[in-house]
């Protein structure tokens, strides 16, 4: 009896570990499908006081001051310690961070922002339409909101389509780019080195994720003609470096191995941005028209 008791108790323990495992994983967004959004990536220099602290997938950039230092996405709840040990690996410190901003309120972005304002004091500043969902943990996400949530974080200042963020000499432009969520942002700066200036453009997100509803979309009436206001801003902006949400936007893999082989300037590619602006906005209006045919039908 005490054997079949302990066999039992042994199951139901390994059933509840598993469910806890799996509720971890589904409140981050994670899956085994995305084995980059965790897999450490090694830090470095883009150009001048930009670095790379994020995973393989997951970007995330430090702009560094003498006043402090701009975070750019908090990632997952888990990739804290990774951001945090990126930082310190390159000799910053994590707790000069004063400014912490996202490119959009998905929890592969924005999950891990609660922690970051406790361990750092870091004023968080988000894109108006993307508020609620980071104040509410997801749960008002148009696409998402039924899924398992993460923390909350409070909002310091409610950023608005063209609005500048400073910090020391330092000047970064918030462009409202939605579709992807409400309030997706589009990152742009002039950053100088070697008496050239840069414009750095760091894109949030115009990908269509699966699911999306581009036609009579009640939680979201104008995620269609949103995504043409924002691919219209992309095509707009000029860009020497290249960046994005995702390491995969802009080839980080690729242009890393090759600045470790001595290339300069790696992450200047204007016409890969180009490209890829014309290849998602393609894929938009590929998806567009099937679902209005749909419809029609």
């Amino acid at each position: 009896m005490l054997l079949h008791m302990t066999r039992r108790a042994y199951t139901i323990a390994c059933r509840v570990l598993l469910l806890l495992l799996v509720a971890g994983l589904s409140r981050n967004g994670v899956s085994q499908n995305n084995p980059g959004w965790t897999e450490p990536f090694p830090p470095h220099r883009i150009v001048d006081n930009l670095y790379y602290v994020g995973s393989k997938d997951l970007a995330s950039y430090l702009i560094v001051t003498p006043e402090g230092n701009i975070l750019i996405n908090s990632s997952l709840e888990s990739s804290v310690p990774l951001i945090r040990k990126s930082i310190e690996q390159l000799g910053f410190k994590f707790s000069d961070t004063k400014v912490l901003l996202i490119s959009h309120a998905h929890s592969d972005h924005d999950a891990g922002s609660a922690t970051i304002k406790e361990l750092t004091g870091a004023k968080y500043l988000v894109m108006d339409s993307d508020v609620p969902v980071v104040e509410d943990g997801g749960k008002s996400d148009f696409a998402y909101g039924k899924q398992p949530g993460y923390k909350p974080a409070k909002v310091d200042r409610v950023l608005h389509d063209g609005d500048i963020v400073k910090l020391e000499d330092m000047l970064l432009v918030a462009r409202k780019t939605p579709g992807h969520t409400k309030g997706c942002t589009t990152w742009t700066m002039t950053i100088t080195e070697g008496g050239h200036p840069y414009d750095v453009v760091i894109v949030g997100s115009p990908n269509v994720n699966t699911g999306y509803k581009l036609v009579n979309n009640a939680e979201y009436p104008q995620i269609a003609s949103d995504y043409e206001h924002t691919f219209d801003t992309l095509k707009s902006l000029h860009c020497d470096i290249f960046l994005g949400a995702h390491g995969a936007y802009y080839g980080l893999a690729e242009k890393y191995a090759r600045m470790k082989q001595g290339a300069p300037m790696v992450f200047a590619d204007p016409e890969g941005y180009k490209r890829y602006v014309i290849d998602r906005e393609a894929a938009f209006k590929a998806e567009l028209a099937r679902q209005q045919k749909a419809t029609a039908h």
